[in-house]
């Protein structure tokens, strides 16, 4: 159980994170991000990016991702889908990919616990 909670709080700051990049890269602030309800249409695809991220960047099953962006799975798999069918304009895909390598680029810190390493 106790497991289980650090790998939902390890996915939550992924997820924050990918929040983060998508709402600078999009110039909208990360609370329209986190809001339960779609906002405005930037804001909504800055969601869907940072879910995407949070797939692609992060190596998050879209289960995973579902729960830590409190939406359901359908959900963070549409984004996926959405993000994927623009990454056909090959402008949209070189800003994607820089934004993958940023997030894939993140150092972590690894803290020991009771005497073992874990990142």
């Amino acid at each position: 159980m106790e497991r289980a909670m650090e790998r939902l709080a390890d996915d939550v700051a992924r997820a924050r994170l990918a929040q983060s990049a998508a709402a600078y890269a999009f110039g909208v602030p990360q609370q329209d991000l986190e809001a339960p309800t779609r906002h405005s249409r930037e804001a909504a695809l800055a969601r869907q990016v940072a879910m995407y991220l949070a797939h692609v960047a992060f190596e998050l099953p879209l289960t995973r991702v579902a729960q830590a962006f409190g939406r359901d799975r359908s959900t963070a798999a549409h984004a996926c889908h959405r993000i994927e069918d623009r990454r056909d304009d090959r402008d949209f895909d070189a800003w994607m990919d820089a934004l993958e390598e940023s997030l894939r680029g993140t150092p972590r810190i690894l803290v020991q616990s009771g005497g073992e390493e874990r990142a």
